[in-house]
């Protein structure tokens, strides 16, 4: 689910048990310019929503999309099959796995 970051800050915020004035006196911004960023009425920079969502508990990090860089050609294919011609394929292919050597 894509959020932004006033999702983001509300959620952690709520989750840490703290009011806006709290958050606010903690990292040392006044509390009308939280309350501007989790309506959405302003984008936070990265730093700021870092040091917000710190004070809350949580972290920002990147992580890579789901499924990016994965070739969907042999999925869409097997997909096409019927439920026993994957069923019946899937017994051919695990009776070859011991015949599978790995070289090191």
């Amino acid at each position: 689910m894509a959020m932004n970051a006033a999702h983001l800050l509300r959620h952690a915020r709520r989750q840490a048990g703290l009011t806006q004035r709290a958050l606010a006196e903690q990292v040392g911004m006044a509390q009308p310019a939280i309350a501007r960023i989790e309506s959405g009425a302003v984008t936070p920079r990265a730093d700021t929503l870092v040091r917000l969502l710190a004070a809350s508990g949580y972290e920002l990090a990147l992580e890579p999309r789901l499924g990016i860089g994965v070739d969907r050609t042999l999925i869409r294919d097997r997909l096409k099959l019927t439920p026993r011609e994957r069923i019946r394929l899937a017994v051919e292919e695990a009776r070859m796995m011991p015949s599978i050597r790995i070289r090191r």
